[in-house]
């Protein structure tokens, strides 16, 4: 999850389009270009925030791996938020489905797995 985060982080912040048009199909070529200039720097702003959540989920499979479930745990909200609130709430116009939406539902699955074998405890052998 780590690289996969840090890949779609770099894809926001150094494509032209922040990958609103390229991978999220929004169709930036029917906004003022004002518009797309906005809707490409929140872009950015989220592949900001992908790269830090990217490289705290790296340290933590690296270094710090009593905070595994945390991690865990964030990823399953980011997926849930993503999947249900803001489709839901503050829906977002595109001309096709971009892959991350396709992604959430699994992802969301995955995690919560993940979080529930994270927290169980080894049995020890005697």
């Amino acid at each position: 999850m780590a690289a996969l985060t840090l890949w779609r982080s770099q894809h926001h912040l150094f494509a032209a389009d922040g990958g609103a048009q390229s991978i999220a199909t929004i169709p930036l070529d029917t906004f003022t270009k004002a518009g797309a200039a906005t809707v490409i720097g929140i872009f950015s702003l989220w592949g900001l925030s992908q790269l830090i959540i990217g490289i705290l989920y790296l340290i933590t499979s690296l270094r710090y791996r009593s905070m595994i479930p945390l991690m865990y745990l964030l990823m399953f909200v980011e997926y849930l938020v993503r999947a249900t609130y803001i489709p839901a709430f503050k829906p977002i116009t595109t001309v096709g489905t971009a892959p991350g939406a396709v992604g959430n539902i699994p992802l969301i699955v995955l995690s919560l797995i993940m979080l529930i074998f994270s927290l169980l405890t080894p049995k020890v052998k005697n």
